[in-house]
C-alpha cells in the first residue's frame, strides 16, 4: 500500500515563528469586549430598545397624544364577564361603563345605558337587544340578569387592542412608551454629545497648560459642579420657558464637568510622555499635540465617561418630569409617564412599573456596556 504522508520540512525560523493572527487595536478591544456577557447583553438591550424607540411607532395605529375616553385605565390583562349571547365578552371601567369585547380580545364600543335601577343598586345598560345589569353594590362589581339577578360567568383575557393597556385618559401605553423612550434617549444622547465637546476641549486645556491657567479653569468646574442641577434647570426654564429645548440646554451646560476633570486628569498623566516630547521637538503646535497625540490616547477614558453619563442623564431627565418641570402635556417621556401613573398607583400599578422598568433596563444596558468597555480598553487586561 503506498504511503501517502510526507514529513514537512521544519527549521529553526519556522519553529520561532508566532502563529498567532495579529489583532488591530480595535480588533484587539472588540475581542475582550465580546467575551464579556453582560456587556453584550447591554449592548443588545441598548440596540433593542433603539429600534423599539425609532422604528417602533410606523407599526402602531395609535397616537401618543390620542385620548380615548371611553376606554380609560384598560389593563393588559381583563377580567371579563360572558356576554348574553356568548358571542362575546363585557368589560367594567373604572368609570362605571361597560366596554363591549369581541372573542379576539379586541376592543368595541360602549354600551348604551338603558335605565337607573336604584332600589337593586344596579344600572341597565342595552346588549345587543338584551339588558344587562350592572350591579355596583359593593366590590368587586359584576354583571347579572337584572331579572333573574344570575350573575355572568367571568374569564381573563389579553388587551389585544392596546397590548399595554391604556393611561387615565385613554391613551395607548404602548405608543406612548415608544416615544417616551426616543425623547429619553435624545435627551441623553444630545446631552452627553455637548458635553462631550465642550468637556474635551475644557479638560484637555487645563491639563495641557497647566500652572495658573489649570487653577483658575478648575476653580470655575467646582463652582458649577456646587450649583444644584433641579434648581439650575427650574433657573433655564423661567428664562427659556419648559419643555425639551430647556433641559437638553440645562443637562448640557452642566453634565460636562465630570468629563473635563477625567480628561484633564487623562493628559496630565500623559503630556509628560515620550511621545508628546518627540512632537515639541519637532514643532508641533498646541493645538495639534493636543487634538492629534493627547486625546485619542485619552479616548478610553472619555468612551467609559459617555457611557456612565448617558444612564445619569436618562435618570435626571425622568426625575425632572415625575416632579413636572420636565416636558409639557401631551408630549411623552419615561418621567411624565411615571409622573401621570401615580394617580392611578392603587388601581393600576403596571401604568408606573413599566416605564419604571425601561428606565431600569436602559441604566443596566449602558452600566453593563461602559464596565465591558472599561476591561477592554485597558492594556493591563491583554494576554
Amino acid at each position: 500500500m503506498e504511503n501517502k504522508w510526507e514529513m514537512l520540512e521544519s527549521s529553526n525560523e519556522e519553529r520561532e515563528k508566532i502563529w498567532k493572527k495579529n489583532r488591530t487595536f480595535a480588533g484587539d478591544v472588540w475581542f475582550r469586549f465580546r467575551h464579556k456577557p453582560t456587556a453584550i447583553a447591554g449592548l443588545v438591550i441598548i440596540l433593542l430598545l433603539l429600534v423599539f424607540a425609532l422604528a417602533g411607532p410606523m407599526f402602531t395605529d395609535y397616537s401618543y397624544s390620542k385620548q380615548n375616553l371611553e376606554v380609560v385605565n384598560i389593563p393588559p390583562l381583563m377580567k371579563v364577564f360572558c356576554a348574553p349571547d356568548e358571542d362575546g365578552y363585557l368589560y367594567i371601567t373604572q368609570s362605571l361603563k361597560v366596554v363591549w369585547v369581541n372573542r379576539d380580545g379586541t376592543l368595541g364600543t360602549q354600551l348604551k345605558k338603558v335605565r337607573e335601577d336604584s332600589a337593586s343598586s344596579m344600572t341597565i345598560f342595552d346588549c345587543n337587544g338584551k339588558e344587562v345589569g350592572l350591579y355596583y353594590g359593593k366590590k368587586p362589581y359584576v354583571l347579572a340578569d337584572p331579572n333573574t339577578r344570575v350573575l355572568y360567568s367571568t374569564e381573563k383575557i389579553w388587551n389585544k387592542s392596546y397590548i399595554l393597556g391604556t393611561d387615565s385618559l385613554g391613551r395607548d401605553i404602548l405608543t406612548r412608551l415608544m416615544y417616551g423612550t426616543r425623547v429619553s434617549l435624545m435627551v441623553a444622547f444630545v446631552a452627553v454629545l455637548v458635553n462631550m465637546i465642550i468637556g474635551i476641549i475644557f479638560g484637555g486645556i487645563s491639563g495641557y497648560a497647566g500652572g495658573m491657567v489649570d487653577t483658575v479653569m478648575m476653580r470655575i468646574v467646582d463652582i458649577i459642579s456646587t450649583i444644584p442641577l433641579t434648581l439650575y434647570v427650574i433657573l433655564i426654564m423661567v428664562i427659556m420657558g419648559s419643555g425639551l429645548k430647556s433641559i437638553i440646554v440645562a443637562l448640557g451646560t452642566v453634565y460636562w464637568v465630570d468629563m473635563a476633570r477625567v480628561v484633564r486628569g487623562q493628559v496630565l498623566s500623559l503630556k509628560g510622555q515620550e511621545f508628546v516630547l518627540a512632537a515639541r521637538t519637532i514643532g508641533s503646535s498646541t493645538k495639534s499635540i493636543l487634538m492629534q497625540h493627547l486625546i485619542p490616547n485619552a479616548m478610553g477614558s472619555i468612551l467609559v465617561t459617555v457611557t456612565m453619563l448617558i444612564p445619569s442623564a436618562i435618570f435626571m431627565e425622568a426625575f425632572l418630569g415625575f416632579l413636572g418641570i420636565g416636558l409639557q402635556p401631551p408630549l411623552a417621556s419615561l418621567g411624565t409617564m411615571c409622573n401621570d401613573a401615580t394617580e392611578n398607583l392603587r388601581s393600576c400599578p403596571h401604568q408606573l412599573f413599566i416605564p419604571a422598568l425601561v428606565i431600569c433596563l436602559i441604566m443596566f444596558a449602558f452600566n453593563f456596556v461602559g464596565d465591558g468597555l472599561r476591561d477592554a480598553l485597558d492594556p493591563k487586561l491583554k494576554k
